[in-house]
């Protein structure tokens, strides 16, 4: 089975200037029942003001009541640090609509560090989710977590060293994520089976995927529709941390932009760079460890309509990850060479009605179809004119509502 797929301080410094080893683990946990009696007693309409400072929780958060804000006086100055957490599976659980979260850090929490569930009206800005020990698998999930949402803004926030995604959407609808910075996770920033998603004015740097667009089987809805552009998605070459079996676990270090299984995916106006596998990955669940899920009726394992244009990509592709990738490698470029910025499974849908998978309007860049159905024994890079299309531009993402006025 093919083994592919599924800041503003570096990691190892838990607030801008300060070490790991400086900042011990607080325990005055004084401010933990002031701030869950805030969030119990909240009101539509409350503002919860966290003030500046290292605050202690031993247990997880939540917030049940819509139309409140949570707001910090900045994410290097007001710390929920949960390094001593021992109850509860988030640091912060929010189930409410028309919600704001700002200018907060939440660290070391067990799981989650912010999870937004089942709610409309979402804005997520400027909070930092860090483990501050680094990149490790006993570090939690997700560092933002919005699912099943929608309407949602999430922008300026920063998260470092999650085990899975430091910036998540799923299964949500009408969403932007912009101006973040997602540094030493597994996935950098993932859209996974998300319907309307712009993804723009990002850097992903520093993990094993930068930016991945996601359908999974097994899940209320699909996704189709994101575009991905103006990012920064630079030297995602860390080293899988991934929990074994979940789908981020079967990234390559060392890939740039992935979709998998998704359609209706527009790749332009990025600067893609120095990512080892390739700077862009288009593949089926095929090509993934967990491609028996794809046998699933009402799931399409297909990525269908793809459109890679403008794009600046430099360097990238010459020390792909795993022995498979390795071989493809020394078979298609040679021991010095490079794959090409473009590194496609080679899965077709049998009953596509003809839709392109992947058009490229983007000067010198080439696709290579790694041949997949067959155990890439005609892997090659595609002769010219194959990928020479355009497809019909998808339009901008409109938030609604109040968000509307933010943009």
């Amino acid at each position: 089975m093919h083994r592919w797929l599924i800041a503003v301080c570096a990691v190892g410094v838990a607030a801008c200037g300060q070490s790991v080893d400086e900042k011990a683990t607080p325990t005055d946990y004084a401010y933990q029942d002031t701030l869950m009696a805030q969030l119990i007693d909240a009101q539509p309409g409350d503002i919860i003001e966290i003030p500046e400072g290292v605050h202690a929780f031993n247990r997880s958060l939540s917030l049940n009541v819509d139309g409140v804000t949570i707001r910090g006086r900045g994410m290097d100055k007001s710390v929920l640090s949960f390094k001593g957490q021992i109850a509860g599976a988030e640091g912060l659980l929010v189930t409410a609509s028309d919600f704001t979260i700002e200018d907060l850090a939440i660290e070391d929490t067990k799981g989650d560090g912010l999870k937004i569930s089942d709610g409309e009206n979402i804005v997520i800005r400027r909070v930092r989710t860090e483990w501050t020990g680094g990149p490790k698998t006993s570090n939690g999930a997700y560092g933002i977590y919005p699912v099943q949402t929608k309407n949602v803004l999430m922008e300026e926030n920063v998260a470092i060293a999650a085990a899975d995604a430091g910036l998540y959407i799923g299964q949500s609808q009408n969403v932007i994520v912009r101006n973040n910075r997602a540094e030493f996770n597994v996935a950098g920033i993932e859209i996974e089976n998300t319907t309307g998603a712009d993804v723009y004015g990002n850097v992903a740097a520093n993990n094993t995927g930068g930016i991945l667009v996601f359908n999974m089987p097994n899940l209320k809805t699909p996704g189709a529709r994101t575009r991905v552009f103006a990012n920064e998605v630079y030297e995602n070459n860390t080293k899988n941390f991934g929990h074994e079996g979940t789908p981020v676990a079967s990234i390559p270090a060392g890939s740039g932009v992935v979709v998998n299984s998704n359609d209706d995916v527009e790749i332009f106006d990025n600067d893609i760079r120095d990512n080892k596998t390739a700077n862009v990955i288009v593949s089926s669940i095929f090509s993934a460890d967990y491609a028996d899920a794809a046998a699933q009726d009402d799931f399409d394992p297909y990525p269908e309509r793809i459109f890679v244009y403008e794009n600046r990509f430099d360097g990238g592709g010459n020390n792909p990850d795993g022995l498979e990738l390795q071989a493809l490698k020394l078979a298609v470029a040679g021991p010095l060479g490079r794959l090409p910025d473009i590194l496609w499974d080679g899965y077709v849908n049998p009953d596509g009605g003809g839709d392109p998978v992947i058009c490229v309007q983007n000067d010198g860049v080439q696709v290579l179809n790694a041949d997949g159905p067959n155990g890439n024994k005609n892997a090659g890079i595609a002769d010219d004119g194959v990928h020479d299309c355009t497809l019909e531009r998808l339009p901008a993402i409109s938030l609604t509502g109040a968000l509307a006025e933010q943009m």
